[in-house]
């Protein structure tokens, strides 16, 4: 059984400054038992490091519109396909538990009394001692928190997960200027547009190869643990598609993202307006 020890342990041999901040992905399952689960993890973490982020996201606020001249074209959704969705989705609220595609060490992450959240209804990010970088979010700019983090040298930590988790690859694609896209959440206030969401990760892993000398691995228990510098990443990600602009996209044929890409770097002239 994996101790608090084990994992503080693994985490020095990082060798992270206890001053850095970073942003969280990981699986609670991928270390095999730990005695006392997440808090374990968690505490580990915050004893090595001075700050952590980690994606709140709440995909069950998200609804699809019908169809409307008015709807942004190429956007990597089927419009009035989400009946069922639609019926399906909550107003969002602050308190609301991160969508369990984050994983347990978000959502937990999430809850600490010290904790803080930012209030994007879709596109939320949650952390301890980040309180800039959370504050840097708003709607026409929901990856500002981890472009916060870039420009203050901050570290990407995966925690037994690889870099399909990784959504600072998003940010690095923004940068690239990859097609990014609008959704729309329910809220309080009314159905709010929220422009910026990222693509697709499905195809992240390839960037593994991009990143040798930059990432630092441990083994602790049966999860693998790699931490990178966020500059070095989003230099690596910037540059790849700079020379190639359909690098990192998945190969599903039916992904409507990645799709949209293709669509708008080969037929630029016909994919419309993102406006």
């Amino acid at each position: 059984m994996i101790s608090f020890r084990d994992v503080l342990n693994g985490l020095k041999r990082l060798e992270l400054d206890p001053q850095s901040q970073v942003i969280l992905h990981g699986s609670l399952s991928a270390f095999g038992e730990v005695r006392g689960g997440a808090e374990t993890i968690l505490g580990a973490l915050t004893a090595s490091v001075k700050g952590v982020m980690a994606p709140t996201f709440t995909y069950k606020v998200m609804i699809i519109p019908e169809v409307s001249p008015d709807n942004p074209p190429n956007n990597g959704i089927a419009y009035g396909s989400g009946s069922d969705l639609n019926r399906m989705a909550e107003f969002y609220r602050p308190d609301m538990p991160a969508d369990s595609l984050m994983g347990v060490l978000a959502e937990t992450l999430r809850r600490q009394p010290a904790a803080r959240r930012s209030s994007h209804a879709l596109l939320s990010f949650a952390g301890v001692h980040v309180d800039e970088a959370l504050e840097a979010q708003t709607i026409e700019e929901p990856l500002s928190p981890i472009a916060w983090m870039a420009d203050h040298n901050g570290w990407v930590l995966l925690m037994g997960v690889d870099h399909t988790s990784n959504t600072s690859i998003h940010y690095a694609e923004k940068l690239a200027g990859r097609r990014q896209f609008v959704r729309w959440a329910l809220t309080a206030q009314g159905v709010r547009e929220c422009p910026g969401f990222p693509g697709c990760s499905d195809g992240f892993a390839a960037v593994t190869p991009l990143l040798e000398g930059s990432v630092r691995q441990v083994q602790v228990g049966e999860a693998n643990l790699q931490a990178l510098p966020l500059a070095a990443l989003v230099s690596a990600v910037t540059q790849a598609i700079a020379a190639d602009p359909l690098a990192l996209l998945c190969s599903r044929p039916d992904c409507e993202r990645c799709n949209a890409v293709r669509s708008a770097v080969l037929a630029p002239a016909d994919s419309g307006s993102q406006e």
